[in-house]
């Protein structure tokens, strides 16, 4: 792993942008300047830019593994929250670009204890990417304002309504802050979170976390739709990584349109849903009844009534109460979501069953027109909710991306 400085990786503080282009030749990667050396970095094929107008591991390419955890602030100090975001930017930046946290996992001198965990040694980056959203409680905590910030709380970061059949575990369910860690390699994955996690110690407790494989969603049409743990293809029409016409209608706030405040403008919204699936009473039922409920067949991933995946779905030949069809745009106003969810098996659930099933996200511009309505109506009319139990649930505001060496997180929004 290589010791580049963050300042390095950024390539150039506001201050000195013109010095450094000049003395360097710099060039722009993600819409702002980074030195020659940052620009390398971030062009490797396993590596792919922190930086940015909008944060990583969104719009990006789905990659295969997730570690998702929840946080709970231990402090009313904004001035610690800040602290701790400076600190998790810089060891995001170093992380995801293949580089050890901080002075790293051999410290220079044995009886202190390493900066880096140390278990990603010789690992490439793996497409690690890192993405922090914020939660209700950080505006907004039983009544109090407690870091100054409850004017600044996005009109659309609501508290989800609970829904038809959810059974929500509240030790699985909501959180001050939630971080995706989304990479090819398990190891790099839950290697960002175990360091971000010893990062925030005093400042930020573990309220929840989970382990995903398999990607249920995709991002990249060109790719094989994954298969779901029904076994059925999911996310065929999800919103593509570089189709930006419809990740600024669906996607990315824009706070001059949408009556948000202007820290959040190039943010979105995050929703995760853990989703038990029982999937030995799935494995009894026919193939037609599974199709049916689904609203797909089971081998070829066409719409029912079609011969291939892609084929164009009329949503009024499908079965009424199956899932593709409530779920779709056509039936919802338009509305779409951007969809990264990963499958999970946590054990056995004690009753002999596989705790196993989806561990739903999905990206949005306002989830109040968006999710809630479309969750709403298959809650209680998909006949598909006979085999999934909601057991958590959480809805984030996730802030822009960052722009320079000196940047962190929710920066415009603790500095207000």
């Amino acid at each position: 792993m290589s010791s580049l400085s963050r300042r390095g990786l950024f390539g150039i503080g506001a201050a000195t942008a013109g010095a450094a282009v000049a003395a360097t030749g710099a060039v722009a990667v993600g819409g702002f300047p980074v030195s020659e050396a940052g620009a390398a970095t971030w062009s490797r094929p396993d590596v792919i830019p922190f930086p940015g107008r909008n944060q990583a591991g969104i719009a990006t390419p789905v990659q295969d593994r997730m570690h998702t955890v929840a946080f709970d602030l231990t402090t009313s100090d904004r001035a610690a929250v800040i602290r701790l975001f400076k600190a998790w930017t810089d060891a995001a930046a170093r992380m995801t670009a293949g580089n050890e946290v901080g002075e790293g996992a051999i410290p220079g001198v044995n009886e202190a204890p390493p900066d880096d965990t140390g278990e990603a040694l010789g690992l490439p980056a793996a497409r690690l990417t890192l993405t922090l959203g914020l939660g209700p409680g950080v505006f907004e905590s039983d009544g109090k304002d407690r870091f100054g910030l409850r004017s600044q709380k996005p009109a659309a970061l609501i508290e989800l309504p609970r829904f038809a059949g959810d059974k929500l575990d509240p030790e699985r369910t909501g959180g001050d802050l939630i971080v995706q860690a989304c990479a090819d390699d398990p190891q790099i994955a839950v290697h960002a979170i175990r360091n971000l996690v010893r990062i925030g110690f005093g400042t930020a407790t573990v309220r929840w976390s989970q382990l995903g494989f398999g990607k249920t969603s995709s991002t990249t049409p060109s790719e094989l739709t994954p298969r779901n743990l029904f076994g059925f293809k999911d996310g065929t029409e999800n919103i593509a990584s570089d189709d930006q016409t419809l990740l600024n209608q669906h996607v990315w706030v824009n706070s001059s349109q949408d009556d948000e405040p202007a820290w959040l403008d190039g943010g979105t919204f995050m929703v995760a849903r853990r989703i038990a699936m029982r999937i030995e009473t799935w494995d009894r039922t026919s193939l037609i009844e599974q199709e049916q409920l689904i609203g797909r067949s089971k081998g070829s991933g066409a719409p029912l009534g079609s011969a291939k995946e892609r084929d164009k779905i009329n949503v009024a030949a499908l079965p009424p109460a199956s899932h593709v069809r409530l779920v779709h745009p056509d039936s919802n106003n338009g509305h779409r979501l951007l969809r990264r969810g990963y499958s999970f098996v946590d054990g056995s659930d004690g009753l002999g069953r596989l705790d196993a099933g989806l561990f739903f996200i999905a990206f949005c511009r306002d989830p109040r027109t968006q999710y809630v309505p479309m969750q709403a109506r298959v809650a209680s009319q998909e006949l598909l909710a006979e085999y999934l139990v909601h057991t958590g649930s959480g809805l984030w505001a996730v802030p822009p991306g960052v722009n320079t060496a000196d940047g962190y997180w929710a920066q415009p929004l603790l500095e207000a």
